[in-house]
């Protein structure tokens, strides 16, 4: 266990005029920013969506051990599908999605309830947006010089959107790589989870940023 795990450090906010919230279920961890304080809808929704995905998982381990995609099931959860939809085109397996898949399903439902009309949720350092005006998105990368000295614009007009990072050095998340911090702006916050676990995995030298290209 490397010596950030456990701290919510990228937690950190300059300024917002959103309410901030934090709710923990098992292995979910989301930290929230609505218009008002939605701790007991938000961890209502978590439970829902989350008990599927884990009868699916009781009833099909691969999908819990694989690193690999797996095909598609149309009988599947919903949260099984995007997953999966998620886990083929980045080409790892479908767990490489699960915190953004999490997020975006529970700010969505927030939205669609008219619970709030904006929302940030993050889940383990992944991100989905939805807000009414630009965002900045600061950047963490460990012991790395440039660890939030940078930041990503989000556009308002790129929203709802997920932002994702993943990292060989700070973390749980399984990575083969050796970056510091990738970060993914995708549409799609499972897909751009997905996404960034893969680039991850691939960047191992500064050779390896061809391979993306």
């Amino acid at each position: 266990m490397n010596k950030y795990s456990g701290i919510p450090f990228y937690r950190t906010i300059s300024s917002t005029p959103l309410k901030a919230f934090r709710v923990v279920y098992k292995q979910t961890d989301l930290f929230v920013l609505a218009e008002r304080d939605l701790t007991s809808e938000t961890l209502a929704l978590v439970r829902e969506i989350r008990l599927p995905l884990e009868a699916y998982i009781f009833k099909n381990p691969q999908f819990l051990k694989s690193l690999e995609p797996l095909p598609c099931d149309p009988e599947a959860p919903e949260i099984v599908r995007i997953m999966l939809k998620a886990g083929s085109i980045a080409g790892v397996g479908p767990m490489a999605s699960v915190a953004g898949a999490i997020a975006e399903m529970v700010g969505k439902a927030l939205l669609k309830k008219g619970l709030t009309s904006q929302v940030a949720v993050e889940n383990g350092g992944d991100i989905f947006l939805a807000l009414k005006r630009d965002a900045r998105v600061a950047l963490f990368a460990g012991d790395s010089p440039f660890s939030e000295k940078v930041s990503l614009l989000i556009k308002r007009e790129l929203m709802p959107c997920g932002i994702c990072t993943s990292s060989a050095k700070i973390g749980h998340s399984l990575n083969f790589g050796k970056a510091d911090a990738l970060t993914v702006v995708h549409k799609d916050t499972a897909t751009a989870d997905a996404l960034a676990t893969s680039f991850g995995n691939i960047l191992k030298n500064f050779e390896d940023f061809k391979k993306m290209s």
